[in-house]
């Protein structure tokens, strides 16, 4: 059994698997996602219906944006390819084949296009809301200590119109976290960005509320891995030996250690 106090940061982060983006972006209830309200969307697919009936979801739903973009595409292709063979009817043999895999292949169009939806709406909430940028400086403030190099980006972060409230708000109380015991942090000044922004009273109390449940003296671990010497020094070869592949999964939770 493991407290969520010890981890608060886990949560607070943009998380990139297709159940996670889905759940997050969209909204899932009863494994349904309500696509009503985006742009272009055909009377169709204003539900759309995800679980483990649906034989590609249950095999992407933890496959990062990336991979997922190059699964759709081999859906899609797989698609294209039995769409050219049904357009080459030339004898009732053909004919009498096409009408036993009809519902089949319809089954299979009606999976592509709904994904090939969500995909597109995903992309265009992702560059919407600037989660690429957003993810990146999360990850930064979770993963590396560095109070000068971050403060800057994080302070003009916020106060871009394209980032939300509830994104800017998360992304200061990751900061919180990070700096509490930091005696030259701005944590008041980063509220007062909030505010300015239009931040609701209630919202802006959870930066508090934030340190008040899950702060240092109520976290029993070393969450960001730099109360000790040894700790900051072993983090520190890590880093540069292995590097990072992907800069938006660099943070491992709490519970892999």
């Amino acid at each position: 059994m493991l407290d969520r106090r010890d981890d608060p940061v886990t949560p607070l982060l943009t998380q990139w698997t297709y159940q996670a983006m889905v759940h997050e972006l969209l909204g899932m209830h009863n494994n349904r996602v309500d696509m009503s309200k985006t742009p272009n969307v055909k009377k169709d697919f204003e539900e759309i219906v995800l679980g483990e009936a649906d034989p590609f979801f249950k095999k992407n739903v933890l496959a990062n944006f990336g991979d997922l973009g190059m699964s759709i595409k081999e859906l899609l292709d797989g698609y294209q390819k039995k769409l050219n063979v049904n357009r080459n009817i030339q004898s009732i043999e053909d004919m009498q084949r096409f009408v036993a895999s009809y519902p089949e292949f319809r089954k299979h169009a009606t999976n592509v296009t709904k994904h090939v939806s969500l995909m597109s709406e995903l992309a265009r909430l992702v560059d919407v809301h600037q989660l690429m940028d957003m993810s990146q400086l999360e990850q930064e403030i979770a993963c590396v200590d560095d109070h000068s190099a971050q403060i800057a980006e994080l302070e003009a972060k916020i106060r871009e119109p394209g980032v939300s409230k509830v994104d800017a708000v998360r992304l200061v109380i990751l900061y919180a976290l990070r700096y509490e015991t930091y005696s030259g942090n701005r944590i008041a000044q980063l509220k007062g960005i909030l505010q300015e922004k239009g931040v609701p009273r209630s919202d802006l109390g959870l930066v508090d509320g934030m340190l008040e449940y899950a702060g240092n003296a109520k976290r029993a671990g070393d969450l960001f891995g730099n109360k000790t010497f040894m700790s900051k020094l072993g983090k520190s070869i890590r880093r540069q030996v292995k590097g990072c592949s992907n800069v938006y999964t660099q943070h491992t939770p709490l519970l892999g250690q």
